[in-house]
C-alpha cells in the first residue's frame, strides 16, 4: 500500500474509533470514479456541524501533527484541518456541515481503492457535485473524467444538489456547468 493510502487509513481509523461520520473525497476518490491521477494529499470530509468544530479538531491535533503553525485557529477559520499522517504524508480534513455534506457522508460506501484497502468513499455523483462546485480547472477535468467513466450517473440527483449549492456561489453558474458536462456524455 502506498504512503498516501496508509496516511488516509490511519486518519480514517482514528475517526472511526471516535465514532465520527466521514468519507474520502478528492484525488483518492477520483482514482475510483474518474481518471486516476496523481495527488499529493488525502482529502476527507468529516461531519463536524456548525459550532462544535473544536470538538473534532482538538482530538485530531492531539493525535496527528498539523502541517502549519496555529493549525487549530486555521481549521476553525477555514473549515479545513491540514494534518500529517505518522508517515509524513499530507491529509486534509474538511469540516463538513452543509446538508449536502451530510447526505454525501450518508451515501458513502466502503470502496476498495487498492487490494485489501477499503475506506468509506463518496459516490461518483457526490464527487462530481463537489468538483463542479469548486470549479477550478483541475476540478472540472476531474468532473469530466467522472462523466466519461461512469455510465449510470444519477443526473437528477446531481442537478438537484448543484441547484441547492448554487446559492453559495455568486461568481459561477455551477448548475449550467454541471448540466453541460453531463450533456457531453450523451
Amino acid at each position: 500500500m502506498n504512503g498516501l493510502f496508509e496516511a488516509a487509513k490511519e486518519v480514517c481509523g482514528f475517526m472511526s474509533e471516535m465514532g465520527w461520520r466521514f468519507c474520502l473525497i478528492g484525488g483518492l476518490a477520483v482514482q475510483k470514479w474518474g481518471e486516476p491521477r496523481t495527488t499529493l494529499d488525502a482529502d476527507i470530509t468529516l461531519l463536524a456541524g456548525f459550532g462544535s468544530e473544536r470538538d473534532f479538531v482538538e482530538p485530531l491535533l492531539s493525535r496527528f501533527p498539523s502541517r502549519i503553525e496555529n493549525g487549530l485557529d486555521f481549521a476553525l477559520k477555514n473549515r479545513v484541518l491540514l494534518l500529517q499522517g505518522s508517515n509524513g504524508r499530507d491529509v486534509d480534513v474538511t469540516l463538513g456541515a452543509l446538508p449536502f455534506e451530510e447526505r454525501m457522508i450518508e451515501r458513502a460506501t466502503s470502496v476498495e481503492l487498492a487490494p485489501g484497502f477499503s475506506l468509506p468513499c463518496c459516490t461518483a455523483e457526490d464527487l462530481f457535485v463537489m468538483k463542479v462546485f469548486a470549479s477550478r480547472p483541475k476540478d472540472l477535468i476531474d468532473a469530466e473524467s467522472i462523466v466519461n467513466r461512469q455510465l449510470n450517473l444519477d443526473n437528477a440527483y446531481i442537478l438537484s444538489e448543484l441547484g441547492e449549492l448554487a446559492q453559495f456561489k455568486t461568481s459561477s453558474d455551477i448548475l449550467g456547468v454541471g448540466r453541460n458536462l453531463l450533456l457531453k456524455k450523451s
